[in-house]
This record gives C-alpha cells, structure tokens and sequence, in this order.
C-alpha cells in the first residue's frame, strides 16, 4: 500500500495559528492476475418476497446468473432464498454452475421480509467455509426489514460482529421500498459494498462491479489513524467512514481494499502559533491492514505528518495545493447533499434547494483549469438536477435514494481503476 500526505497550504505562516486540510492518499498494489485470485466463498442471499414479484426478481436472478458464470472451480457459494420464511436451495460448496444458474431459475415471489433470518443463514454457510479466504454475504433485497430481526441498530452490529469474524456483507437494494439507511450502515459495519438498483435492468451492471472488486481484492480491514500532536488540534474529518475515539486520535474504518484504487481522506487541523521555522511535525498517520493472496498477514505504515513553517512573506507567495483544494470541495458538495436530501425528506424544499445550488455553483467554479473537471461538471449537474426535484410535486424516494447512493460513494474518496480485460 502506498501512502502519500499533501496539504492545501504546505507553507504556513510562523507568526499566525492555521486551519489547513490533510489529504490522505492511498493507493492500492495490483490485483494477481485472473487465474492466481485467491478462491472466493460467497453466499448470495437474494428476497423472494411478494414485492419481487415481475421483473425484479427476474433481472436479480439473471443478473446472479452473470456472477456465477464468472466464478471459477475453486469458488465456492451457497444459494439462499428469503421471504417470510428462508430455503437454503445450494449449501456452501465448490460452485456448479448448471446446478446454481437453474436454481436461479426456479425462484418465485412469495410473502413478507424476513431479511435477517436469510442473511443469517448465509453467515451460518459461510462460517463452515475456510476462515483465511474471502468470505462474504451478498444480500439482495428490495424492502424493509418487517419479520425476524428488525431493529437498525441490532442489525449494524451484527453486521460489525460477523465481519470482526472474518465475513463480510455487500449489500443491494432494488427499487423504492427498501430502507437504504439499514442497508448503507449494515455494508459499512460489514466492511462491503452497497448498491443503488433503481430499476431492474441496472442490476447486471451492479453484480459486474462487486464481482470485478471481489476477485481484484488485494487488502482487509484497512483502517487509518489519525494522531495529531500534543499542540495540534484534530478539528474533523471530511470523509464519512466508521470511526472510533481511539487514545491520541481517531480511528477510521475504511473496509476492503481492490487493486490499484485509489482513497483520499481529507482530514482538517487546527495547527497553533509555532515560535520556530522549518519543518514542523503536526501528526502521525498509522495505516493498518490485511493483505490477501499467497500472504496472509498484518501490515502497518506510519507516515509522520510534517509541514513547513516559513515567514509571512513566503507563505502568501506560496500558491495551494489544487488537488487537496477540488477533493475538499467535492467533500464539501457531499455533505451538502446529505443536509439537502435530509431537508426534502422532511418537506423543507426550499433550504435543500438552497444547499443544493450553492454546492453546484462551488463545483462549477472548481473546474476550470482541473484536471478532473468534467467529473466536477458532472456533480454540477447532478446537485442542479436534484435541486430542480426537489419541489412538493417533483421530490420521490427514488430522487431521495439516488442522492443518499451518491454523496455516500463521494464520501468515500474512492476512484476505481480501469476494468481489467477480461481476456
């Protein structure tokens, strides 16, 4: 894992105290090539309740389909059906794909959610599995939690437990009628991916993106601590990941690792008045994680966090740092959305579309001369057009959900490399 600290203002002024933003940049070493992966074990859970019914189940079960045909002899999977009640159609076992693709086939819709008991089963299948592989959920679902376990909060830490244990959960919600706050807080504690499928035929394209990070997984349990000085101040965190108070700093969560991805974590100081010149220690940041593969051990990188202190006339000569300054705003921008969508929810149309706009215009005003301005533009576009759906007659939980789905992957500060060929 490769490590680099930069900051929006790397020369400060020794006479003035300063609030400077940290960027994190992590990048990821590259996958194994395709055929030396390490074997998965998965256990697709997928909610045949009555709501299903039609075209959803139908393009859930083909788009489970495309994922089992991408697995190899040395995966594993086990099969998992749920509504009020749960089958168990495939227990974990090395996959055959005839066996699974025509089991997909020959699920049909039936009563309520029991979500908690189909994707405990799949925990339960996956514990048999061997414990130094991946091991993960993919629980499939396109409404509330209404039998079995329903409490968010008994849920998220379950999630949490479970992937302290070695098993993950990535999970995918189709349609309007799923709670995306329970799914988002369960993958997160899962240390998985959560997906948007805002109608039916988006879901192959979906299992194509988990399935392509499932086999270029390359670390676990990747976390980042941030340990400010004694005379420095840790005023936040720009990113929204799990995070734990821990002795001298904060502790960040940041889940699984793919190859050669990219994460920013924008982190903001509070450094005092420094009575000296030169370079000036003002924290550590320790990176901790699991490596996958041939190897299977703990790593630690500890990047001392240091900026230099010059005189007033050299620090206002000192042009920022345009990268550190565009991740900040898009942070900024995402936090914005989460406020405005937030405001809608609650029929304060006219404060979300406030939030919204101005978030755009910032946007915009960023990307000239970037090089990442047509992503800078797209997000203008996006705040623009919801604010425009935010009105009485517009606002609908699919608006809602898409917002909620994109100020949560911005938050994360994560590019994806390129597909690899699939050749």
């Amino acid at each position: 894992m490769k490590a680099n600290i930069r900051f929006d203002h790397q020369l400060l002024a020794v006479e003035s105290e300063h609030h400077v933003h940290a960027m994190l940049e992590l990048v990821a070493p590259a996958a194994p090539k395709k055929d030396q992966r390490p074997p998965l074990q998965l256990a697709l859970v997928i909610d045949r309740s009555g709501s299903m019914g039609g075209p959803k189940l139908a393009y859930a079960c083909q788009a489970a389909s495309f994922l089992v045909e991408r697995m190899v002899p040395s995966d594993e999977l086990a099969l998992i059906t749920y509504d009020d009640e749960v089958q168990l159609l495939r227990s974990m076992a090395p996959v055959d794909k005839t066996a699974v693709v025509n089991a997909l086939h020959h699920i049909y819709p039936g009563g309520t959610t029991n979500l908690s008991g189909g994707w405990l089963k799949g925990i339960e299948e996956l514990r048999r599995s061997r414990s130094d592989q991946l091991r993960k959920v993919l629980l499939l679902t396109d409404g509330l939690a209404n039998h079995g376990i329903t409490d968010h909060d008994t849920l998220v830490d379950m999630a949490r437990t479970t992937a302290e244990d070695g098993v993950g959960t990535t999970t995918i919600g189709f349609g309007e009628g799923f709670d995306e706050e329970l799914l988002t807080d369960m993958a997160d504690a899962g240390q998985g991916n959560s997906y948007y499928v805002a109608s039916p035929e988006d879901a192959p394209g979906v299992f194509a993106q988990e399935f392509e990070d499932l086999s270029t997984l390359v670390a676990q349990n990747v976390s980042v601590e941030i340990r400010p000085s004694e005379e420095v101040k840790l005023l936040g965190v720009l990113n929204e990941y799990p995070a734990t108070s821990v002795q001298g700093g904060l502790q960040l969560n940041l889940g699984d690792a793919y190859g050669e991805d990219l994460r920013r974590i924008v982190f903001e100081l509070h450094i005092p008045q420094l009575a000296r010149l030169g370079l000036a220690k003002v924290a550590d940041v320790v990176v901790r994680y699991v490596t996958v593969g041939d190897e299977v051990a703990a790593k630690e990188i500890t990047i001392p966090v240091n900026i230099n202190m010059v005189n007033a006339d050299e620090a206002s000569s000192a042009d920022p740092d345009q990268q550190v300054v565009e991740e900040v705003t898009i942070l900024k921008a995402a936090r914005a959305q989460k406020e405005a969508r937030g405001r809608a929810d609650t029929g304060d149309f006219g404060g979300a579309q406030e939030l919204l706009r101005k978030a755009a215009q910032e946007l915009r005003a960023a990307a000239p001369n970037s090089a990442r301005a047509q992503e800078l533009l797209q997000d203008a576009d996006l705040m623009e057009g919801s604010a425009d759906m935010a009105a009485p007659d517009q606002w609908t939980s699919h608006h809602s959900k898409n917002l909620h789905f994109n100020q949560r992957m911005r938050h994360q500060g994560r590019q994806r490399r390129p597909k690899r060929d699939e050749n």
